[in-house]
């Protein structure tokens, strides 16, 4: 389709579809519609922040862990604003220490997220994406905040917002059909979510090749690179929600932990007020405009 990135196919490890039969003759429960396994194991709960929400952000708690799911496979989970209010407003609900023992972020069919949804950046008035930049930083604000570990399940493409607001999670896991694409440069947009410092910190000098030239890697790359720290070849949720469970046994003090080994907020609100400064000069500039323009009539 035009104005569209296209995704390899996906790899969250074998799934009997509701109603498929198994080797056995026994036939597969119910999908969850947000993590994609059995009802049976998960408590699907509603929109955190009130209202009937956008749709596209799913969450049922599988095995005392959130797993929230972007739900938007036919634009390949791009992201809307409302959808990034959604994210944080999750985040946030379920990273209080109290409700779950972690968090985990997927995305639902070929990708994991196509970043922001640049059809409707296209419509914004001038000097809207600063606005658009913001909701992205606070997903990173709201995952810094939370007192429980915070893992990415990156099973298929991760595009531009969508690589960068997963940064600062605490782990980063994929299938093989993982892949990264960092596109704003050649596109005149900025990179977000405190990717400024967060790129350098985990791929060195190589953050500005990954920005610059936004080469698009797979998920051998992105493991050697630091974009990942596993590749999982089946069952990808199963091993993002046993990786929580490690890190959260009875007894340990994983919490004061995480607040200890993440990157300082301090440090990330001064390179994302820096960040959201460079998405307005290049709003006025008129390169953004021009850059999705381009895109959007390929």
């Amino acid at each position: 389709m035009p104005g569209e990135w296209r995704a390899g196919p996906v790899s969250h490890g074998p799934t009997l579809m509701p109603g498929q039969r198994r080797r056995d003759g026994g036939h597969a429960p119910a999908a969850c519609a947000s993590c994609g396994r059995s009802v049976d194991s998960c408590l699907v709960i509603g929109n955190p922040g009130g209202g009937s929400g956008t749709g596209h952000v799913g969450v049922a708690v599988r095995e005392d862990v959130a797993v929230i799911t972007l739900q938007r496979p036919e634009k390949l989970n791009a992201l809307t604003a409302d959808m990034r209010r959604e994210l944080a407003a999750m985040l946030r609900r379920f990273g209080d220490g109290e409700t779950v023992r972690g968090i985990v972020l997927t995305g639902a069919g070929r990708a994991f997220c196509a970043g922001e949804d640049l059809a409707a950046a296209a419509k914004l008035p001038p000097g809207g994406l600063a606005g658009e930049i913001e909701l992205f930083h606070d997903i990173t604000r709201a995952a810094l905040a939370t007192r429980v570990p915070v893992v990415a399940a990156v099973n298929g493409l991760a595009v531009g917002g969508a690589c960068e607001m997963i940064l600062c999670f605490d782990a980063r896991i994929g299938s093989p059909a993982a892949e990264f694409l960092l596109p704003e440069n050649g596109l005149g947009l900025t990179i977000s979510n405190g990717a400024s410092v967060l790129l350098p910190r985990l791929a060195g000098h190589r953050a500005i090749r990954l920005v610059i030239e936004g080469p698009r890697i797979g998920a051998a790359e992105a493991l050697a690179t630091g974009l990942l720290d596993e590749i999982v070849p089946g069952g990808l949720l199963e091993a993002a929600v046993a990786l929580v469970h490690r890190w959260t046994q009875p007894g340990s003090a994983t919490a004061a932990h995480l607040q200890l080994l993440r990157p300082p907020l301090a440090l990330l609100e001064q390179a994302m007020a820096a960040e959201t400064e460079a998405a307005r000069q290049v709003d006025a500039a008129g390169l953004a405009r021009a850059g999705i323009s381009r895109f959007l009539s390929r």
